[in-house]
């Protein structure tokens, strides 16, 4: 039986670990060739791209570059072509999550957030377009379900004002490159279980975040995964422009 993604390739930022990797884990078992993405983490990207390769389906590769500027986003973007020879979906995963309270937000702050969140995946789509197969291309931003929790603390303020932009952009592009056939769409996780998740926060900041859920727990990179897979699918064509919510309940 074919793969669904044979033949297809897939750059996924921000892959040599957590949601990332099981991102690029599961494409590849679809059938997908992937790029593993790190800026540097070159061991666990080299992890992860061997436990691809030994599963004899997708093949992985890897590619050092730090995304969270511009110029190697627009690199490693070509680098996939030249290495891969195509690209048909571009996972824009790598981000950042910091926590400061009003009292404490400088401008540094925000524009780090606003650069690498927002800035740096906008302008690698627009380098991406004429390099996506039309139609067929595949777009997938991440954001967060706490953009739409009422239970959100105030540390998050400029986190989430980077993610709604997300949010807003992803709707806009799908309406502008839906009549190439390239689908936008964004993904947004609940509380994650994940080194970024977890940094900063004590343990029992954490176990009152998991007490949240319905079911008692942090979600898995491996719960969000699948549903990048089937956006990724031919069979996933006619959805654009939407924002999922993968949460286990936390937010309905």
């Amino acid at each position: 039986m074919a793969l669904p993604l044979a033949g297809k390739v897939a750059l996924v930022t921000g892959s040599s670990r957590s949601i990332g990797a099981s991102i690029a884990k599961r494409l590849a078992q679809d059938g997908a060739n992937v790029v593993i993405n790190y800026a540097t983490s070159a061991d666990a990207a080299s992890e992860v791209a061997d436990e691809i390769n030994a599963g004899k389906k997708g093949k992985a590769v890897i590619i050092q570059g730090d995304v969270t500027t511009l110029d190697e986003g627009k690199r490693v973007l070509h680098e996939t072509v030249k290495q891969l020879g195509r690209i048909d979906f571009l996972i824009l995963s790598a981000g950042l999550m910091g926590s400061k309270v009003m009292n404490d937000v400088d401008e540094d702050f925000f524009d780090h957030h606003m650069n690498i969140n927002v800035r740096t995946p906008l302008f690698m789509i627009k380098e991406a377009i004429p390099l996506l197969p039309a139609p067929g291309g595949r777009i997938i931003l991440f954001s967060s379900s706490l953009t739409k929790a009422s239970g959100v603390l105030p540390n998050a303020l400029v986190y989430l004002a980077s993610k709604g932009a997300v949010e807003q952009m992803s709707r806009v592009l799908a309406k502008d490159l839906g009549g190439k056939g390239i689908t936008v769409n964004t993904v947004s996780p609940g509380p994650t279980d994940t080194t970024l998740f977890r940094n900063g926060k004590p343990e029992s900041v954490i176990q009152f975040i998991a007490a949240q859920n319905p079911h008692k727990r942090l979600g898995h990179p491996d719960e969000i995964a699948p549903i990048i897979a089937f956006l990724c699918n031919p069979e996933a064509g006619w959805i654009n422009g939407q924002n999922i919510l993968v949460n286990g309940g936390f937010v309905v």
